[in-house]
């Protein structure tokens, strides 16, 4: 879906942009109904060779993680709508090239929100994002059926129900942003008032004496959009009572929505101009997103994907209390060494280590990690496993 209402957003809105190649694993022949056929390549040379800028829109952490590699040995920058691949080599990719999220998802949106409430004065105290359903366990059936009704993929909508995405979301903003967490999985508040749970938020921030990245499930008001809770100067109160915004000392400015591809476009015009990052996991995060068991799981048994799966959710930690945990970006095809009960955070002393150049990022950026903490180095012996 995004990759079709990009390319049409492209070819009919902007002029001054071209589709040059779009890459798929797809058999070229099964895709008719692509709008702009002729560009379609299996190739990732032909599609570095004709491109100046990538956007990488793969949904997947393992593809996607190779072909910004290759776009950055060949010297491109790459935009890209992909939290899931920011929160799990997104770090190690943000040292090596310009890598940026794009706006349209919740994170880039959040990203544009601060830059205009930066340039008005504002301080963010809390990056907020909107949360319109939350099934921690939902069933395959209850998911094949919204599924096929909203005409995404399952694994897109298990992820977006369970509350896996805007983990990852709200992650890949802490990192960006210098935001923090207040427990592992957020506090997720139910909300009413979006001012009244901005206040809340705004007091914890305050309170911690970081901002912090949150969510909330609204109730009577449409969710679909993001929030910042800001402080402005006192003497400037008065005038933003008058502009509706309140009495202060905590301001809530909102984006009520995000449209995804059609507002790609706008980063991809950004990086060509210059404009530079709006959004990566930086270089050294602070935040990782953590796979939780969501069944009783046996020794032996398969976690065939972790994110969109129905055995695990990602819950997000902070990297310095959960130094053995396994990104659930991490987790595909991956067998259980011992049994783990419903809740329970899975470590890498839990599964079978299958070698792949996304585990390989992963030890790297915790051994580095690893090294600031001057805590055991368990990621010497997970390495030495996969060796083995």
């Amino acid at each position: 879906m995004i990759s079709h209402c990009f390319v049409r957003l492209i070819m009919q809105h902007y002029q001054d942009l071209q589709i040059s190649r779009v890459l798929t694993r797809r058999s070229i022949d099964t895709l008719g109904d692509f709008p702009l056929r002729d560009v379609l390549t299996n190739s990732i040379d032909d599609l570095i060779v004709h491109s100046d800028i990538i956007v990488e829109c793969t949904g997947d952490v393992f593809f996607g993680t190779e072909v910004i590699e290759r776009a950055f040995e060949a010297g491109l920058p790459v935009v890209t709508i992909n939290a899931e691949l920011q929160i799990t080599t997104g770090s190690h990719l943000a040292g090596k090239g310009l890598l940026t999220e794009a706006e349209g998802d919740q994170p880039g949106s959040l990203a544009a929100l601060r830059e205009d409430a930066l340039q008005m004065g504002f301080k963010p105290l809390v990056y907020g994002n909107m949360k319109g359903y939350l099934n921690h366990n939902p069933s395959h059936e209850d998911m094949a059926y919204w599924s096929k009704r909203q005409g995404i993929s399952i694994d897109q909508t298990t992820s977006f129900t369970d509350g896996t995405k805007v983990q990852i979301e709200q992650a890949v903003v802490g990192n960006g942003f210098g935001a923090t967490i207040t427990r592992r999985g957020l506090e997720g508040l139910a909300s009413t008032d979006l001012n009244r749970s901005g206040n809340i938020l705004g007091l914890i921030a305050e309170g911690i004496g970081q901002p912090i990245v949150d969510y909330v499930i609204p109730s009577g008001y449409s969710a679909g959009g993001v929030f910042l809770v800001c402080r402005h100067d006192e003497d400037q109160a008065p005038a933003i009572e008058y502009f509706k915004l309140g009495p202060g000392p905590y301001y809530v400015l909102t984006r009520p929505f995000h449209l995804c591809s059609l507002e790609v476009g706008k980063t991809v015009r950004r990086v060509l101009a210059g404009g530079g990052v709006l959004l990566n996991n930086s270089v050294e995060p602070t935040l990782g997103v953590a796979a939780i068991a969501k069944r009783e799981i046996k020794a032996g048994e398969v976690i065939s994907r972790g994110i969109g799966g129905f055995d695990v959710r990602g819950e997000a930690v902070r990297l310095v209390d959960e130094l053995d945990y396994v990104p659930i970006g991490l987790l595909r095809n991956t067998v259980l060494k011992r049994p783990v009960e419903p809740g329970q955070l899975i470590t890498f002393d839990d599964i079978e280590i299958q070698p792949s150049r996304v585990l390989d990022i992963i030890l790297q950026q915790r051994q580095k990690l690893m090294g600031k903490t001057e805590a055991p180095t368990v990621m010497n012996e997970v390495a030495q496993r996969v060796r083995r």
